[in-house]
């Protein structure tokens, strides 16, 4: 239900003019500094795109994002997901698809980057084939998985250059990898996913080992004008007090390694962008990323999810967010939820119509487009 605000005074545009304004960050010209977070939606048909879908991206691209991040998009191996209304990046009618939200976001004044995703142990088993993980451990009470081999290894390293290639035949103008949240890349970064003992586990070093080869491989395949992202948390969907690093020094050593095979952005996911990563500072994950490897950042984290976000006040409103952005902590700002059943949050946001805006409920999360 959304929140009677009184909104008697209440000029949100100045307070928002900081994120509205044309910026470049990694070599890529965006006209505000406002990103859609990606978000499953579960409507493609068969992994391929629909035309809903275009729509879906265009209605919200036409009102100031400066960057749309696509759902999960996933790779072409049968172990990456078992879904038929998850998209795919892969050639022929995926590809096709994609290309069409490409141009109608293009149309709408917008830029696009395509997640590439895997579920890793989030996957259920499907025809007996089990997921792939990085040793066989599963969360609590998710069925049994496959410790991937090097040989499995490589297949995926194929499997993201491959839809890396795609999405530059379809035009996306940036390409993000999805490396949170307990999916197969971050369940190498986690210890308690990671049991390895060989060059891919132990160290935050070598846990990061294969997550940074799939940033190496999709780097190969992207022309250098065309950005790379990581996306990394430390919670999980179902461990929201998992953590891949436990000190800024181990942090550094993992985004380091991402830095080093060719990202040249880093997407930091947490639960709340106002919360502090680690002791000490009140720099969030994005905070950290971009002061550990130099790399811009995106922040995300319950942006905007009710009116009460748009009152200039705490850390945790428009203000305390902007604060951060001018104080240079990080770089862009990511907006979800908010978007579902807000298309034009950003431009009623900006206007200070809060009464055309609603707060976020889950049944917002079946609306499409």
């Amino acid at each position: 239900m959304a929140t009677n605000l009184d909104t008697t005074n209440l000029d949100t545009a100045p307070a928002l003019a900081p994120l509205l304004t044309p910026v470049t960050v990694a070599g890529l010209p965006l006209r505000s500094r406002l990103v859609m977070a990606p978000m499953t939606r579960h409507r493609a048909l068969g992994g391929v795109p629909t035309p809903q879908m275009a729509e879906y991206y265009r209605r919200r691209a036409a009102h100031g994002l400066g960057l749309v991040v696509t759902e999960g998009a996933l790779v072409d191996h049968p172990s990456a997901g078992h879904e038929d209304t998850v998209p795919r990046l892969s050639a022929g009618a995926a590809e096709v698809g994609w290309r069409a939200v490409v141009d109608a976001v293009h149309a709408a004044g917008g830029r696009i980057a395509a997640q590439l995703w895997h579920l890793g142990s989030l996957r259920e088993p499907v025809d007996g084939r089990p997921a792939w993980t990085p040793s066989g451990v599963r969360e609590t009470g998710r069925p049994a998985t496959r410790a991937m081999t090097v040989a499995d290894l490589d297949t995926l390293l194929a499997a993201y250059g491959e839809a890396a290639r795609v999405a530059v035949r379809a035009g996306f103008d940036a390409v993000e990898i999805h490396a949170a949240h307990g999916y197969l890349l971050d369940e190498f970064l986690w210890p308690y996913t990671n049991r390895r003992t060989d060059a891919f586990g132990g160290s935050p070093v070598r846990r990061a080992a294969f997550p940074a080869a799939v940033v190496r491989a999709v780097r190969a395949q992207l022309p250098a004008r065309l950005p790379l992202i990581v996306r990394f948390s430390q919670f999980k969907e179902r461990a929201f007090d998992a953590r891949i690093a436990e000190t800024p020094t181990e942090l550094a050593e993992i985004l380091t390694a991402f830095a080093d095979a060719g990202a040249d952005l880093l997407h930091a996911s947490q639960r709340r962008f106002w919360q502090p990563a680690f002791a000490g500072s009140a720099w969030n994950l994005a905070g950290w990323a971009k002061h550990l490897t130099g790399l811009p950042s995106i922040t995300v984290g319950s942006v905007g999810l009710t009116r009460d976000f748009l009152r200039p006040g705490g850390p945790e409103s428009v203000s305390g967010l902007v604060g951060r952005v001018t104080d240079g902590e990080f770089d862009l700002v990511a907006v979800g939820r908010a978007l579902l059943g807000n298309p034009a949050w950003v431009t009623h946001a900006a206007a200070g119509r809060l009464s055309e805006i609603v707060d976020y409920c889950k049944a917002h999360e079946d609306v499409h487009p």
